[in-house]
């Protein structure tokens, strides 16, 4: 007997984003929309209008995304590290600390693989002199990503994290997480395509999209965004 046709759930079917003309008449009548375009702009305005440097922008993409996706995990482990039997009490021990570390680095080095891939196409500007020489000889720039890096951290360790049930703890952390990981993929398509000089542009206007309708994308990519934390891939392979 032949198997079953595999049906996924209703919760992982992709949803197809509406027409671009109802997105059009939606950004419109969204004066928010309008400011996350002008927010997100900026670096474009800047590098094509100021000479500011590409690689400089391109960088700050990719470390935001980056220092947001840590900061989102280790939250997650410091409730893991609270949940440990008999742990609570004992936190800020040395083993724990040495625990909570080593989880940390090893889940931010395969939930931001997406990040380390995407220096491969970006290696010139990523990794390059250019770049080198702006972070070395500037102080400035240091405080700014170091500030940028601390606020995604307070900002996951301010979220609830820790509060949250099960089911909440999963939609919240899958919708964050989902969206971060696009967005290096994102980066990665475009560069690998050959579009990595006009890569701030395009990166601009992916996250105003992401930003006005995270719904859409999460949709587009992963089915019914409200039900994140439905989504099994280890009972899916079983089926």
């Amino acid at each position: 007997m032949e198997p079953e046709e595999q049906i996924s759930s209703p919760a992982e079917r992709q949803i197809r984003p509406p027409p671009l003309s109802q997105h059009l008449r939606e950004f419109m009548a969204n004066p928010r929309a309008w400011a996350v375009l002008g927010r997100n702009l900026i670096p474009v305005i800047g590098i094509y209008g100021f000479g500011w440097s590409a690689a400089l922008s391109v960088f700050s993409y990719w470390f935001d995304g980056l220092t947001a996706l840590a900061a989102i995990v280790a939250a997650v482990v410091l409730r893991l590290l609270r949940e440990m039997p008999g742990q609570s009490a004992n936190l800020l021990s040395a083993m724990n600390i040495i625990r909570g570390l080593v989880a940390w680095v090893f889940l931010v080095g395969i939930i931001a693989l997406p990040y380390w891939i995407v220096l491969i196409p970006l290696h010139d500007l990523l990794l390059g002199p250019e770049l080198r020489r702006e972070l070395a000889g500037s102080r400035a720039l240091w405080l700014t990503f170091g500030s940028l890096a601390v606020g995604h951290f307070w900002k996951a360790f301010q979220s609830g994290y820790d509060r949250m049930s099960e089911k909440e703890l999963k939609q919240r952390v899958r919708w964050d997480t989902y969206l971060l990981v696009l967005r290096a993929g994102a980066m990665f398509i475009m560069a690998a395509h050959g579009l990595a000089f006009i890569l701030v542009p395009l990166m601009a206007l992916l996250l105003t999209y992401m930003e006005v309708w995270p719904e859409r994308v999460l949709g587009a990519v992963w089915g019914d965004p409200s039900r994140l934390w439905e989504y099994d891939p280890d009972e899916k392979k079983k089926r």
